[in-house]
């Protein structure tokens, strides 16, 4: 498996034929699939997912769900799209962790604790200072029968406190943040501290860098040179063998005008987030310059390597580190 291939840590976008045409343009045989919205409840979660399912076995000449990373290899051997069914909350098993082996068996692979919203498990990224309470007692024994599980932890969208926590109590095993940026270049709530990143080295993980513009830059449209800085740092701080990529692109179809302003623009739910931004931030603009779609992925490549990286970092950044720490978790 030598040719140039990109293991994306986050995608949300809908699961259909236009985007995995798109996606295998672009070179990315495997992505972390955002498979149920964030704040659904149990029943609703689960129509959502055999919605994903099904879409997936409709379209197998172009995807396949993974569950493993032969899995993913054997979706780049028969050049199609590895979804790896994930969610970014775990509010729909809140009345009971042992819900966390049937979401297994359903195919989910990757979990975060809490969205944006504080739950049962811990507090999300807009909640700063003391509002962030950190991780809960239920959230250490979530966090206990993820590892049991062997499936991905990912504090992409704790808070600073609760991310630091679920840190400290993670006794080495390891950790993911799948789509967020240093703090230290953009200081957005949604980003993670230097300690942060260091952590989540030490416990074997990664953190992948994202694209999604309120987490690179504010003060102007974010170009690859903007993402690719933060990239930098994240090396820096974490070392090469703990940095990934992830899109957080949403394309085909693109969410529409005004729900794109309440929800993720300058009138969002999460203002400290979203609404902190200039005026650039439109809706003809709320992607980065040089990257709109996952078929923009080989540009990643091509910015890393002007940037003055190497080969195997490249290709450790965009697929080898994801892989390593998959294959650390979920086993053989």
């Amino acid at each position: 498996m030598s040719k140039q291939w990109t293991l994306d840590g986050l995608n949300c976008a809908n699961v259909n034929r236009e985007q995995m045409e798109k996606t295998l343009k672009g070179g990315v045989h495997a992505l972390n699939c955002t498979s149920m919205r964030p704040y659904a409840t149990l029943a609703e979660s689960l129509v959502q997912l055999e919605t994903v399912r099904a879409s997936v076995a409709a379209m197998e000449d172009l995807a396949l769900v993974v569950r493993s990373v032969v899995d993913i290899e054997h979706a780049v051997e028969t050049n199609r799209v590895g979804i790896i069914l994930g969610t970014q909350n775990s509010t729909m098993i809140e009345e009971d962790t042992a819900l966390l082996a049937s979401m297994k068996e359903l195919g989910i692979r990757i979990l975060q604790p809490n969205y944006n919203k504080p739950n049962r498990y811990a507090c999300g990224a807009p909640q700063t200072g003391p509002a962030d309470t950190g991780m809960t007692d239920a959230g250490a024994d979530w966090l206990d029968e993820m590892h049991r599980l062997r499936l991905v932890v990912d504090l992409s969208h704790c808070g600073h406190r609760s991310t630091t926590d679920f840190i400290a109590v993670s006794r080495g095993r390891p950790l993911v943040i799948s789509h967020a940026n240093a703090y230290a270049i953009c200081p957005s709530p949604r980003n993670k501290t230097d300690d942060h990143l260091r952590g989540v080295a030490e416990t074997g993980g990664l953190c992948g860098a994202v694209m999604w513009t309120p987490a690179v830059r504010h003060d102007q449209r974010p170009s690859m040179d903007d993402y690719i800085n933060h990239v930098d740092h994240m090396v820096k701080v974490a070392g090469i063998d703990h940095v990934g990529f992830a899109s957080d692109t949403t394309e085909s179809p693109a969410t529409v005008a005004d729900v794109w302003d309440r929800t993720f623009g300058p009138n969002g739910t999460d203002q400290n987030i979203t609404g902190i931004l200039g005026e650039w931030f439109t809706y003809e603009n709320r992607l980065n310059s040089d990257f709109q779609s996952l078929g923009h992925t080989p540009r990643v490549w091509d910015g890393l390597e002007k940037r003055g990286y190497k080969m195997d970092a490249i290709e450790k950044i965009m697929r080898g580190n994801w892989l390593r720490v998959l294959n650390d978790i979920w086993g053989k």
